[in-house]
C-alpha cells in the first residue's frame, strides 16, 4: 500500500505489564512515527495505565499471502498430535465393565450349591 498524501495510517499495541502480552489498540493517522507515538500516549494512557506500548506503521505490517497460507496446513495425517484429552476412556471402561463377567453370574452356572 502506498501511503498518500501527508498522513499516513499507524497501529497501536500496548501491554498492562512486563509480562502481559502485547494487544491491539486502535488505529491512527500521523505525520510521522514520532508524532503517531505521541498521539498513541495523548489517547490511550490517559484511560488506562500502561507498561509499553507500540506504534507500527500499517505499511510496514506484512501478511501472508493466499500460497504462504497454503503452505502452512499439514500435508500428512499427523493427527496423533493433537491431544484431545482422555474423555474416551470413561466410555471404552463402562463397555468393559458390561462385559465382564461378575461373581453372582459366575456361582449361577453352578447350578444349585452343594451343600457337603
Amino acid at each position: 500500500m502506498k501511503d498518500s498524501g501527508f498522513f499516513q495510517e499507524f497501529e497501536v499495541f500496548s501491554k498492562r505489564s512486563d509480562t502481559s502480552p502485547l494487544q491491539y489498540q486502535f488505529s491512527l493517522l500521523a505525520p510521522n512515527q514520532e508524532l503517531a507515538l505521541i498521539m498513541a500516549q495523548e489517547n490511550f494512557m490517559r484511560r488506562e495505565p500502561v507498561a509499553d506500548l507500540w506504534v507500527v506503521k500499517r505499511s510496514d505490517i506484512r501478511k501472508m499471502s493466499v500460497e504462504e497460507r497454503q503452505s502452512l496446513k499439514r500435508l500428512d495425517n499427523k493427527d496423533y498430535r493433537n491431544t484431545k484429552g482422555y474423555g474416551y476412556l470413561k466410555k471404552k471402561w463402562r463397555k468393559y465393565e458390561q462385559e465382564m463377567l461378575d461373581e453372582k453370574e459366575i456361582l449361577s452356572w453352578g447350578g444349585k450349591p452343594s451343600n457337603d
